[in-house]
C-alpha cells in the first residue's frame, strides 16, 4: 500500500478541523466560571433484591448563628471545622430515599416541591435522569410534617405530584398537625405545618393511612418510633432477607454535626431533650448493628454507615462504584 506524501500529512490537521464545526461553536468554560448544574443527583444500590435509589432535591444555606440552642455558634464551627465544612454558612441538603421492592415503588418524603429556596427543587429532574416516573410511585411514606419533607406532595397549584400514590403517616403526627388546638402549644416557627399539612394532604384525600408506632407499613419495611424532632417523627427499618438499611429522616440534620455530638439541639427540634435522647438511641443502634443508614439532610449521596468517635459517632459515606 503506498504510503502517505509528507504534503497529506501536513494537510491533514486542517482538514479535521475544517470537518468540526460543533466544536469550535463550543468554548470551554474560562477559568473560574461557575457551573450552570452539577451532574444528576440520584444514586442507585441493591439492598437484597430492593433497588434503592437516593435523589438529591438540592440544598437550603443558614446562619450557624441559632443553629444549634444549646452550644454557641463558635463552638458550632469547631464542630464543622472538624469534617473539612465551612464555618461561615451552613449547608443543609436535602435528599429523597426511593425503595422499589419489585411490587411497589415507595418514597420516603416528597421534598421540597421548588416551592422554599431556589436552591432546591430539583427531585423532579433528578427522578428523570434515574429513570424514576411520579405517576409509578404507589406509597408515600411521609417521616413527619415539616414543610421541607411534605411540600413536594402538591405543585405550586395545589396538585397532586405522585398522581397514583396512597400516603402513609404516623398517627401521632398527622394527629397533631391536624387538630388546630395544637397550635399555641406549638414552637412558634413551626406553626405554619397547620395549615401546610392541610394543603398539601388535600388531593390525598380517602388515599391516608394512619400507622401506628412498630406497624410494618409495607412489606419489609417497618416504622421505629423517634419521637421528638417532631410530636410523631417516625424512622424506617427496611430489610429483605439479611440486608437492613435505616432511613433515618430528621434523626440528625447534617450528621457531621448532630451526629458528632448528638445531645445538640436543633432550631428544629420540636422537644429537643426528646430529640437528644432518641437520636443517642438510634445512633446507638445503628452503630451496634452496623446497619446501613440514610438520612434526609446527609451529604450525598446520603448513604453510609455510622461508627462510634468519642462522645459522639461519625458518618462514613457509602463507596460509588
Amino acid at each position: 500500500m503506498p504510503q502517505p506524501g509528507r504534503r497529506q500529512l501536513l494537510a491533514a490537521p486542517a482538514l479535521l478541523l475544517a470537518t468540526a464545526p460543533a466544536l469550535a461553536q463550543s468554548p470551554a468554560p474560562s477559568p473560574g466560571t461557575p457551573p450552570t448544574a452539577q451532574a444528576p443527583g440520584w444514586f442507585r444500590f441493591q439492598l437484597g433484591s430492593f433497588t434503592v435509589t437516593t435523589i438529591s432535591d438540592g440544598h437550603a444555606r443558614r446562619n450557624i448563628e441559632g443553629l444549634v440552642l444549646n452550644a454557641p455558634a463558635e463552638t458550632v464551627r469547631e464542630v464543622l471545622a472538624e469534617s473539612f465544612l465551612p464555618t461561615d454558612h451552613y449547608i443543609g441538603p436535602y435528599n429523597v430515599t426511593f425503595v422499589d421492592t419489585g411490587r411497589q415503588l415507595i418514597a420516603f418524603d416528597a421534598g421540597t416541591g421548588g416551592q422554599l429556596t431556589p436552591s432546591a427543587g430539583r427531585l423532579p429532574a433528578h427522578m428523570a435522569a434515574a429513570g424514576l416516573d411520579p405517576a409509578r410511585v404507589g406509597l408515600v411514606i411521609v417521616t413527619h410534617c415539616h414543610q421541607d419533607h411534605i411540600h413536594g406532595l402538591t405543585n405550586a397549584a395545589g396538585a397532586a405530584n405522585f398522581p397514583n400514590a396512597e400516603i402513609a403517616i404516623a398517627e401521632q403526627e398527622f394527629a397533631w398537625w391536624s387538630d388546630a388546638t395544637n397550635e399555641t402549644r406549638s414552637p412558634q416557627g413551626q406553626r405554619v405545618n397547620f395549615a401546610n399539612v392541610a394543603r398539601r394532604f388535600a388531593p390525598y384525600q380517602g388515599r391516608i393511612r394512619r400507622f401506628a408506632p412498630g406497624a410494618e407499613v409495607a412489606p419489609g419495611i417497618t416504622s421505629v418510633p423517634a419521637f421528638g424532632h417532631s410530636p410523631g417523627h417516625t424512622v424506617f427499618r427496611v430489610s429483605d432477607g439479611n440486608a437492613q438499611m435505616l432511613v433515618l429522616a430528621d434523626l440528625t440534620h447534617r450528621p457531621e454535626l448532630f451526629a458528632r455530638r448528638p445531645d445538640y439541639i436543633s432550631l428544629f427540634d420540636f422537644d429537643g431533650a426528646a430529640a437528644a435522647a432518641t437520636r443517642r438511641r438510634i445512633l446507638d443502634m445503628a452503630a451496634t448493628d452496623r446497619i446501613r443508614v440514610t438520612g434526609y439532610h446527609f451529604p450525598f449521596p446520603a448513604t453510609g454507615h455510622l461508627a462510634r468517635d468519642g462522645e459522639g459517632y461519625r458518618f462514613h459515606r457509602a463507596e460509588w462504584g
